[in-house]
């Protein structure tokens, strides 16, 4: 057995910690509303996610959809995308083929845009819940300069206790089966010079998101 091996299975075989803890019925909401309709939280995530520097689009119908997503490539001609089977978009893949927009490696660092869908919006901060896995990179809403979110209104939820409460209801299954999930609130921003809020640094400099009928 090898060092790693050996490693791997006294971790394994240690003490699982917090096995104890019951499940709590309620949750204290760090940021609480009041109205929960469906209106008034995509109303709310909207407003949000523009405070955050989002740009924000409400199509009238899927090909208003594309039309809008197609005008937001400009001359960019490739993107770093989800399968889109993983974006709630009918023939948003045909449109992109038709316009001579390829799909990049998830290694390009000269891809301007990235497309993807979201696990969930949250209404309370304009933030997107967004997991990586298979036909799910990363990368797509990391690297590019514009990161193009595409999401359903049955998508906007109140905020990220309701989001962790409908993944233990589910048995963690779809929580675990991600490589990773990262909150997006807008562009990537640091202050971390001079207390100067600089946008961009790290990731998009612009965010947009899609909201479809």
């Amino acid at each position: 057995m090898g060092s790693r091996e050996e490693i791997l299975t006294r971790l394994r075989a240690a003490p699982k910690p917090f096995t104890d803890l019951s499940k709590r019925d309620t949750y204290l909401h760090m940021v609480p509303i009041e109205d929960k309709t469906s209106a008034a939280l995509r109303k709310r995530f909207v407003e949000e996610a523009k405070k955050l520097a989002c740009e924000v689009s409400e199509p009238t119908s899927h090909a208003d959809a594309i039309e809008q997503i197609l005008a937001l490539f400009g001359e960019n001609k490739s993107v770093i995308a989800w399968d889109f089977a993983n974006i709630p978009l009918a023939g948003l893949a045909d449109a992109l083929a038709n316009a001579g927009i390829t799909i990049a490696d998830v290694r390009d660092g000269s891809v301007r845009v990235g497309l993807t869908g979201v696990d969930a919006a949250l209404a309370s901060t304009g933030s997107m819940a967004v997991g990586s896995g298979p036909g799910k990179p990363r990368q797509a809403s990391l690297l590019p300069a514009l990161h193009i979110a595409v999401l359903t209104p049955d998508q906007i939820i109140p905020d990220l206790e309701t989001w962790f409460d409908g993944q233990l209801a589910k048995g963690l299954e779809h929580f675990r089966s991600a490589a990773a999930h990262v909150i997006i609130s807008g562009p990537s921003r640091t202050a971390d010079i001079a207390m100067e809020l600089v946008m961009g640094v790290h990731g998009p400099t612009r965010v947009h998101i899609v909201i479809l009928p």
